[in-house]
């Protein structure tokens, strides 16, 4: 596991989006393509802003979703939605695997699944994702994983339908299944809010049922945590 801190959200989205142009040019290199599983959120954001002035080669670049919410396309929620305006008209992209949120989150989650299984990196079912991008919530969650959710998960999709903070949670989410595969994975965390929680997590036991962001951890892969100052004050020097 690796801690990068940076002085605010800027200063760490303008060095995740050189990071993330080497690691796709590499990967291209190697494997002809650059497999990456985006996170929705305000942090993100900042960072497809960034890589909308970058220049892979993104005909090669295939974008997934971590997870999605089950709602239309233009729902100010859609995590798809956001980055299309901020990355996907600006790049031209065309590999695009976006999470069919306009189904309900079974039939979403089935069929992901089979998006997924169509980019397989056998024996896996899923493909080895060069890059997942993932944020981290107060109380711990990444992606749809919450507090007390399953943890023995073995299929690589998952429907979310339950209430979380006293609103419907209507989402299907990628597992740890699929996420530890990933050669690289990125938690981009920013805020004091989080300072506490981001503490028990890299310092504190571990109790993955309480935050699911422990739940995380690559075998054969990078673990990369970019936060700023304000996220990262309550750790050890």
């Amino acid at each position: 596991m690796v801690i990068k801190v940076f002085r605010d959200i800027s200063e760490l989205s303008q060095a995740a989006a050189k990071a993330f142009t080497e690691l796709a040019n590499q990967a291209i290199a190697k494997r002809g393509r650059f497999l990456v599983a985006l996170s929705g959120g305000s942090t993100p954001m900042k960072l497809y802003e960034r890589l909308a002035n970058e220049t892979p080669d993104w005909s090669r670049v295939h974008f997934f979703w971590g997870d999605e919410r089950c709602v239309p396309v233009e729902d100010v929620g859609n995590s798809y939605g956001q980055a299309k305006k901020v990355l996907f008209d600006k790049i031209g992209a065309t590999n695009i695997h976006r999470v069919r949120s306009e189904l309900g989150p079974d039939s979403a989650a089935r069929d992901y699944a089979h998006t997924l299984s169509q980019f397989a990196d056998p024996p896996l079912d899923f493909p080895r994702f060069d890059l997942v991008l993932l944020g981290m919530g107060d109380d711990g969650h990444t992606a749809s994983l919450f507090p007390d959710s399953p943890i023995d998960v073995t299929t690589p999709t998952l429907a979310v339908t339950a209430h979380y903070q006293d609103r419907p949670a209507n989402r299907i989410t990628l597992t740890p299944p699929v996420f530890n595969q990933a050669r690289e994975v990125w938690f981009l965390v920013t805020s004091q809010s989080k300072a506490e929680t981001l503490k028990n997590i890299i310092e504190g036991e571990f109790k993955p049922e309480v935050y699911p962001a422990q739940r995380i951890r690559p075998v054969g892969g990078n673990l990369i945590w970019m936060i700023d100052k304000a996220a990262g004050s309550l750790l050890k020097k």
